[in-house]
């Protein structure tokens, strides 16, 4: 999956041992050095499976989002909050996926000021096939159970959170 062929040894449990004879506790150095690194791996997953339809990740995101809205629609203001995105990011997005035909533009039918995204029929397809392409390989997150993978995905909650990320008295 990385396009190279694996070390010998753990590079990160290393600098681990050299942080700890160095500087001093290696355990958040060799956390988040985990984790960043987990997340190329995912990426590079990501990317690869999705790479044969056309979409980065954002993009497959954004046509989720949009299949699970009620409508098939949302305000893109409410999309950058709910996929945490800067509102120029978005507009990138919306503006990519709308030139292939996936989502389209129409007005709110209540407020001029706001514009709807709107999935296609072409749209929902092909989220459908991403979907198929990217749980194929596990998003890239191989080497878990499923229980490891609620606990992975609660330890990450607890760090989203602290960092402000959600609240968590609010709705899911």
């Amino acid at each position: 999956m990385t396009g190279h062929r694996p070390l010998p040894f753990d590079p990160i449990a290393r600098a681990a041992r050299l942080w700890s004879d160095r500087i001093g506790s290696s355990g958040t150095m060799a956390a988040v050095t985990s984790v960043m690194r987990v997340q190329q791996i995912l990426q590079s997953a990501a990317d690869a499976a999705l790479r044969p339809l056309n979409l980065t990740f954002a993009r497959y995101e954004a046509l989720v989002l949009l299949s699970f809205s009620r409508q098939g629609a949302l305000p893109m203001r409410v999309m950058g909050e709910r996929l945490q995105l800067h509102p120029t990011s978005v507009t990138n997005i919306v503006d990519r996926l709308e030139k292939d035909d996936l989502v389209k533009r129409t007005p709110h039918p209540t407020d001029r000021r706001t514009t709807l995204v709107a999935i296609t029929e072409a749209g929902r397809e092909l989220m459908q096939a991403a979907t198929t392409a990217v749980t194929e390989v596990r998003f890239g997150l191989t080497g878990l159970d499923d229980a490891e993978l609620t606990q992975l995905t609660a330890l990450l909650a607890k760090v989203r959170l602290a960092a402000g990320d959600f609240d968590a008295d609010g709705e899911d």
